[in-house]
């Protein structure tokens, strides 16, 4: 990641960014320069709206004027974005007048400057300065930005490997090599027989001849009083295995494990954050494929929690692993919170559109606390229903529920579906179906064409919430 420095002094070698808000320019120290930035800057309204200002023979050389909006977090961290978009990766920046929103401003630029490391191309290197009154007084926001801006890039990178190289195998070696670097991480890879009770799981990898696993990442810091359990879906590639997929529908199915990558890059982030809260992230880890070990629709699987589920449609498969890492939770770990993150249906996607993440909870709180991380970190999400006469929908005169019932409301069964495994002793539960926002088809605000790292900073800045709350 490039480096962003605060300092408190202004450098006229250096290509000056000068935010723009709504009303206008900020009041910043500029000389004569005020009144020519103020006239370029007419009509800029728009966050993230870039005006490129050349001033041959003269110092700066260059100006950069950034649109801020109304001067929120949202606005600073498009601006942020944007200018990394706008300047030349060798481009050295400084912005005067930064904000108190130091944070989110940071968070913009380091987003906004990813690509993705497969070695064809280097994310930008020149520094940022940004000129505050007080370094000291920012540095806090400043390291958090860091911290939340290096776990999206890991959800991003992790997302956007293809297929080709990304089986469950490697994404757990991948994950280990990240956890190895954190002190405070222990990490479990369950595979082959350790396996043995997770039906789901097995019955989902069982065609691919990259054979699936359970990751389970654990970090237990001294005095935390609250256990906060993750589970994200990993499927590395999803045919959608006997019922077959469309060649469209399969385009972007490397990213159906961007659930498991966004709880493992929250879980290494609250440990570079040093929050103290207890966080397990488990990730089972599959690839749904077609072949003669393929499970078929008319199934039934037997999970972890010794119950049955008849599955008649293969391509509903991610329902199937999170329900083996529901029941495991509840039955081995004593979590006070659960929270599953999955690309899970696409009837999310026709309910809500492509920006933001469908969110089912019975708990009004849990809902509340991870809606305002949501917004206060820049991924939105909307609150669905889970009316109880809709478990009607998961009748089957087989197994003790139907996985894959076709009435309608497709997102809204599968998190009642998944509802079905909390048993009795979880009541703080969220499902976060993050089909939609998992993806994005172009560049736009902070985020780039490709994986998005959708639910890392979210879940980051509830688990500050989280140790910060009264004991």
């Amino acid at each position: 990641m490039f480096p962003i420095r605060l300092t408190d002094h202004l450098d006229d070698d250096r290509t000056w960014v000068v935010p723009i808000a709504v009303s206008g320019p900020l009041s910043h120290d500029g000389g004569e320069l005020a009144a020519e930035i103020a006239a370029l800057a007419d009509g800029m309204e728009k966050a993230g709206e870039i005006r490129i200002f050349p001033r041959p023979l003269r110092r700066p050389a260059k100006v950069l004027l950034v649109g801020i909006g109304a001067g929120d977090d949202a606005g600073w961290r498009a601006a942020g974005a944007a200018v990394s978009r706008a300047a030349e990766d060798d481009e050295p920046l400084q912005v005067i007048d930064a904000p108190t929103e130091v944070r989110a401003l940071a968070e913009g630029l380091w987003l906004g400057g990813y690509r993705y490391r497969d070695g064809r191309e280097e994310p930008r290197s020149a520094p940022v300065d940004l000129v505050v009154t007080d370094p000291d007084e920012y540095a806090a926001g400043l390291a958090r930005a860091q911290v939340t801006a290096r776990a999206v890039w890991l959800a991003r990178d992790l997302g956007n490997t293809p297929s080709s190289l990304k089986n469950p195998d490697w994404l757990a070696e991948e994950i280990v090599g990240a956890a190895a670097k954190r002190t405070d991480v222990t990490v479990r890879v369950r595979s082959g027989a350790e396996l043995e009770r997770f039906g789901g799981l097995r019955a989902v990898g069982g065609a691919s001849v990259f054979p699936p696993c359970l990751v389970e990442l654990s970090r237990h810091p001294a005095g935390a009083t609250k256990h906060v359990v993750l589970i994200g879906k990993g499927i590395t590639f999803d045919s959608g295995g006997i019922s077959i997929k469309t060649r469209p529908g399969m385009k972007t199915m490397k990213i159906d494990m961007a659930g498991a990558a966004a709880v493992a890059a929250a879980t290494l982030g609250a440990s570079d954050l040093d929050l103290p809260v207890r966080v397990t992230a488990l990730l089972p880890l599959a690839e749904n494929a077609v072949g003669a070990d393929a499970y078929r629709p008319g199934d039934v699987i037997t999970h972890y929690d010794g119950t049955t589920s008849e599955s008649t449609n293969s391509d509903a498969e991610g329902r199937l692993v999170l329900a083996d890492a529901l029941g495991y939770a509840v039955a081995e770990l004593d979590p006070d919170v659960i929270i599953d993150l999955a690309t899970l249906t696409g009837a999310s996607v026709i309910a809500l559109g492509t920006h933001l993440a469908a969110l089912f909870s019975h708990d009004d709180e849990l809902a509340g606390a991870l809606t305002a991380a949501g917004a206060s970190a820049g991924e939105a999400m909307w609150r669905m229903p889970l009316p109880d006469d809709y478990r009607e929908y998961l009748r089957s005169e087989i197994a003790d529920r139907h996985s894959s019932p076709t009435q309608g409301a497709g997102a809204v069964v599968a998190a009642l579906y998944l509802r079905e495994f909390l048993g009795d002793k979880v009541s703080a539960w969220a499902h976060l179906d993050m089909a939609a926002p998992s993806w994005a088809d172009e560049t736009e605000l902070d985020l780039t064409r490709g994986a998005t790292g959708w639910g890392a900073r979210t879940l980051l800045r509830y688990l500050e919430t989280v140790s910060a709350s009264p004991r």
